[in-house]
């Protein structure tokens, strides 16, 4: 469930004591100063995540490899327990006891990762960015770091759209299988229409709390639907205080004024229970709200693009290998492995998120034939977006997170001032990486 996806405020205060640290961004690379270092094989070990079906495919993987490379065997385990996977890495990288590869990194701490020397480039393996652009495409850009180098492998995404429940729309008087949720005006007016016609309690539920992740779930993916793909900062400037940001905030703002969505958290899963009808969800949903028969549409835009055309947040988990590996080469020969064809279809079928593929359905065709619930998912993982790979990432989400949160949610500051106000602050923040 989305409550599920969350990470708590823990998350925010690591990662900003770790941005505080040391110089700009990009600093580091590899395990040596100045250089490369040595690639050397031998036993290796993983951290992975404590999701059960996540832990059922990399043991799958583990076993297969040690299998056929008996000097080489590689050690898994959960990730260990802490309030948050990135403050449990964090601190592995300041012991110098990170594994060599976590296959949970998250694409917003990379540049508090990379700033503490706790990741290698990519760009030391003969070869590997070429593969890694083989499989995944001209997304791979959205990933690279400010010095030009890829520290992670964009390895899994979860494309947040907008899940209904269609038992709700039909009682509203609604139509469940043709939704009118194109433009805002359209999903304002069906929002208006579930909360008069049904006992629910709002007609979508964003968390309205104030971590700096929860824009990634109510502001990002229409600002990226609105803008064709636009990501929160490009070419070290913020890109929201256009006409595309303004109008996804007074969007937001109109339900917000009218009751449409809670101001105050939701107790447990609040589209699970009936509380609202709708919900921004990823792939994830399929095998979670079962007992509900739900449908799913892409995020809104002003004007209604066309389905095939809207882009969204990508929610993309990544692999990092960090720089305390000792048989790197072995790291990368792993890494390599559970890239494949074969190691992402293991994955699209015990997991159901969708590996980050340019040929996700075509190659896996059989699979979304049998599993069409999945399919509008693969689809939108051809147009995500991915939060910037900049200096200071999370500062920079907390700082637009706290400008939406009184200018959008409680309405108390004008949009257009809040925004740009919010962005006076963001680009010197993304400079600092030179």
């Amino acid at each position: 469930m989305l409550a599920k996806m969350m990470r708590s405020t823990a998350l925010a205060l690591v990662l900003l004591l770790v941005a505080a640290c040391g110089g700009g961004g990009g600093s580091s690379s590899s395990g040596s100063e100045g250089g490369a270092a040595e690639q050397t094989s031998g036993p290796i070990e993983i951290w992975y995540s404590n999701n059960a079906q996540e832990i059922e495919w990399a043991q799958a993987q583990v076993d297969a490899w040690n299998d056929e490379h008996p000097d080489q065997q590689v050690t898994a385990q959960e990730i260990p327990a802490g309030d948050t996977s990135e403050e449990v890495i964090t601190a592995a990288i300041t012991a110098g006891n990170a594994p060599c590869l976590i296959y949970n990194t998250s694409p917003a701490a990379v540049p508090a990762f990379q700033r503490q020397g706790g990741l290698v480039a990519l760009d030391e393996f003969d070869g590997a960015v070429d593969l890694v652009r083989e499989r995944s495409g001209d997304v791979v850009d959205q990933y690279t770091s400010s010095d030009g180098k890829l520290y992670q492998l964009p390895w899994k995404a979860n494309p947040v759209m907008i899940i209904y429940n269609k038992e709700l729309f039909e009682q509203a008087g609604l139509d469940p299988d043709d939704p009118p949720l194109a433009t805002y005006d359209e999903f304002h007016e069906t929002a208006r229409q579930l909360v008069e016609n049904t006992d629910v309690r709002a007609a979508i539920y964003p968390a309205p709390t104030s971590q700096f992740f929860q824009s990634w779930f109510d502001f990002y993916p229409l600002f990226a639907a609105e803008t064709g793909g636009t990501q929160l900062v490009e070419d070290g400037q913020a890109q929201f205080t256009g006409d595309a940001g303004i109008a996804v905030a007074e969007f937001w703002r109109s339900l917000y004024e009218d009751g449409l969505a809670p101001r105050e958290e939701a107790q447990g899963d609040s589209f699970a229970e009936g509380v609202t009808a709708m919900n921004t969800a990823g792939p994830w949903a399929v095998s979670v709200y079962t007992d509900i028969d739900w449908g799913v549409v892409p995020p809104p835009t002003s004007e209604g693009t066309p389905p095939d055309e809207i882009w969204t947040f990508s929610d993309v988990k990544s692999v990092g290998l960090y720089t305390a590996c000792e048989n790197q080469a072995t790291a990368w020969e792993f890494l390599e492995f559970t890239m494949s064809e074969e190691a992402d279809r293991a994955l699209l079928e015990t997991t159901g998120q969708m590996p980050v593929r340019t040929d996700l359905t075509d190659t896996f065709s059989d699979f979304f034939e049998e599993n069409p619930q999945y399919e509008v998912f693969a689809d939108q993982t051809s147009r995500i977006v991915e939060v910037p790979v900049v200096p200071n990432s999370i500062e920079v989400w907390q700082t637009f997170r706290d400008a939406w949160t009184g200018a959008v949610i409680f309405g108390d500051n004008e949009i257009e001032p809040a925004l740009q106000g919010a962005a006076d602050e963001i680009d010197p923040l993304v400079g600092e990486g030179g």
